[in-house]
């Protein structure tokens, strides 16, 4: 659903507004229909990985709630709903036989969303891993890369008729360094090599799956989601202005340069020692021709030449405001990042497939002072520093789109609270408010400026 009326905005008819959501953080019934083991099952249940020793178990239960889900969709006036397809719901083990029960529930998500005027697109990773495959060997083992095309070819034939738009992969950096290198992630690996051999399996896995996608002759766009970082130089001098660039290769280069036909940045490598393990073919695969780049955007850091660090850089304090993640809130580094990315590798078009911010949303009742976010006695939910942190954001949107930047859409995070990876349940992202002990739904205030914004009545 795209809007025709006029607007008060710069924002054209055609932009798609949408909000987004992931299928371990939002699903539960993990162990419901035949869904088999994912690397985030088995991660939350290792002492010291997850905040309160939280799980994905039960989450938003939104694999039974949702009617409720969509129904908040439809209020908000959303075109589009960004969510991902659990590969264990599909291949319990990573391959072999299909579990159709998991196709039903991804069948009745499109359909119900399809029947409210909202356009289903659909994440195939976005980090659960079947448990089978990691203990396997995981990412870093070719083989993956293989399974998972076997996987997205399965969902293409069945929900094909149905998707808007595809996303191969979420953010492979944190599934890659996250995962195999920093621990902080599922599966929970220290290992850099690993987590290099990783990365280029993911790309790899991206290509295979394009390939496929082409192959089957679908029409609908297909393009992949990275989370960029592009820091800005704490001054001007010249030596700050390089480790900025340098700053940027991991997560921005790594993974655009090859998915431009550009190779890995050997500097980069170089810096950490590490090598991937490019066959021929590979690159080929990687830079297939892709519809859109999908960009998630929170924050941005700011460096310092550092000649003592591997590769040079050192990050710097700042003056911005926090989030509850610790990170600056700067709207302008989101215009930075869309024009940099347009700049050096010309995507075709590109939409902002994750922007959000977490906030304290504190149960009780309203305070002198209201801190962010608040349910007052009659249920309402205060947050204006979230809904002051999206403004800002649509305002840089809105300059990109002024300058000829081919920004095509906007998906909030997240249309609720959820499991927040190895946070659990203790960061709120969402513009609705969750209660996680009887799955109640609370529409924020910030909900609602989402709503006017959709509807074009102003930022």
């Amino acid at each position: 659903m795209h809007l025709d009326t006029d607007r008060s905005d710069a924002f054209p008819a055609d932009f798609l507004w949408g909000c987004a959501s992931a299928s371990y953080q939002v699903e539960g019934s993990t162990d419901a229909d035949g869904r088999g083991e994912s690397i985030w099952d088995r991660f939350c249940r290792t002492p010291g990985k997850v905040f309160g020793g939280a799980t994905g178990d039960v989450a938003c239960d939104s694999y039974k709630k949702m009617d409720e889900d969509i129904s908040l969709l439809r209020g908000l006036g959303a075109g589009a709903y960004r969510f991902s397809i659990a590969w264990p719901r599909i291949f319990p083990q990573g391959s072999g036989g299909i579990n159709e029960k998991g196709f039903d529930y991804y069948r009745r998500l499109a359909d119900s969303l399809l029947e409210a005027g909202i356009t289903p697109w659909a994440t195939l990773y976005h980090w659960d891993l079947p448990q089978d495959l990691e203990d396997a060997g995981g990412w870093p083992v070719r083989d993956t890369a293989f399974r998972f095309a076997e996987y997205a070819e399965q969902c293409f034939r069945a929900l094909g008729d149905r998707i808007a738009g595809w996303m191969t992969l979420n953010e492979p950096w944190c599934s890659s360094i996250l995962g195999y290198m920093a621990g902080e992630h599922a599966p929970g690996r220290r290992d850099p090599q690993a987590a290099y051999r990783a990365a280029h399996h993911l790309l790899l896995a991206h290509g295979l799956a394009t390939e496929r996608y082409r192959g089957l002759g679908m029409k609908a766009p297909i393009g992949i989601v990275i989370n960029p970082s592009t820091p800005r130089p704490a001054t001007r001098r010249p030596e700050d202005i390089e480790a900025a660039e340098r700053a940027s290769d991991q997560r921005t280069a790594l993974w655009l340069d090859p998915l431009n036909g550009r190779g890995y940045p050997e500097r980069h490598l170089s810096a950490l020692g590490v090598t991937v393990p490019v066959l021929p073919g590979d690159m080929e695969r990687i830079a297939a021709p892709l519809d859109f780049l999908g960009i998630n955007y929170y924050n941005e850091e700011c460096v310092e030449a550092d000649p003592s660090a591997a590769e040079g850089f050192a990050r710097v304090p700042t003056w911005q405001e926090k989030t509850e993640m610790g990170w600056d809130v700067v709207p302008d580094g989101l215009y930075r990042v869309l024009r940099k990315i347009a700049e050096r590798w010309a995507p075709k078009a590109l939409y902002v497939t994750e922007n959000g911010a977490a906030f304290p949303d504190l149960p009780g009742s309203v305070p002198d002072s209201i801190p962010d976010s608040v349910p007052d006695p009659v249920g309402k939910v205060h947050d204006p520093r979230r809904i002051a942190y999206l403004a800002a954001h649509l305002k840089a949107c809105e300059r990109a789109i002024s300058e000829g930047i081919p920004l095509k859409g906007y998906f909030a995070w997240s249309l609720m609270d959820n499991f927040e990876w190895a946070h659990g349940y203790s960061k709120r992202f969402g513009l609705t408010y969750v209660d996680f002990s009887d799955g109640k739904r609370t529409p924020k205030d910030s909900y609602y400026y989402y709503r006017d914004a959709v509807a074009g009545a102003g930022l």
